[in-house]
């Protein structure tokens, strides 16, 4: 039978190194932990919002009552499985909203994973009567978020130097002539 073998300098070095950023980590979490807890503002800035009509809260209800947030998230509930809702009413109108709740398959330019006729998992939502239909649609077009925010379609106010480096790294320069940048959009219409 052999002995033990010995660890070699290199992995004593390597597995040291290792220890060092998993104490770091754990130092580094238990910071942010205290810090966030007893911190009186938010560490992260919050860019959505809610203007529920009494139709969009009786949609909230109907909406945590039939399990959406099962794959959903919309107001900081529910889970990351699908998409997060939060800010959909800055981006779609409630029209879009309705029609994709009620022929999701139509209303979206793809096949959708969930929505849809069964066997789909959420065939269900289809299948709801107009008047909570309606109300959902209402909820969700109530989740708005502030321009410029990752939630919405909007970019900021202004000019900036960051979407301006950005555009002129990942743009072909064939989209120039056929698209026009949202903010000259806005700035010509006002």
């Amino acid at each position: 039978m052999a002995g033990k073998q010995s660890l070699k300098q290199g992995e004593k070095v390597m597995f040291g190194i290792f220890g060092a950023f998993i104490v770091a980590a754990v130092i580094g979490y238990v910071v942010l932990e205290v810090v966030r807890l007893n911190s009186d503002t938010p560490i992260f800035e919050v860019k959505t919002r809610y203007e529920l009509t009494e139709e969009g809260r009786r949609g909230s209800q109907i909406f945590r009552e039939a399990r959406c947030t099962s794959c959903h998230r919309a107001m900081r509930n529910g889970t990351n499985m699908g998409l997060s809702l939060d800010g959909l009413g800055s981006k779609r109108s409630y029209d879009y909203i309705y029609s994709f709740l009620k022929r999701p398959e139509e209303t979206y330019p793809a096949v959708t994973l969930d929505h849809g006729m069964p066997p789909k998992e959420a065939a269900y939502v289809s299948a709801m009567s107009d008047e909570d239909l309606q109300a959902v649609a209402a909820f969700l077009f109530g989740l708005k978020a502030e321009r410029g925010s990752a939630q919405s379609a909007i970019p900021p106010e202004g000019k900036s130097q960051f979407i301006d480096d950005v555009l002129k790294m990942v743009t072909p320069e064939s989209w120039k002539d056929k698209y026009q940048d949202v903010r000259e959009k806005e700035a010509a219409t006002e």
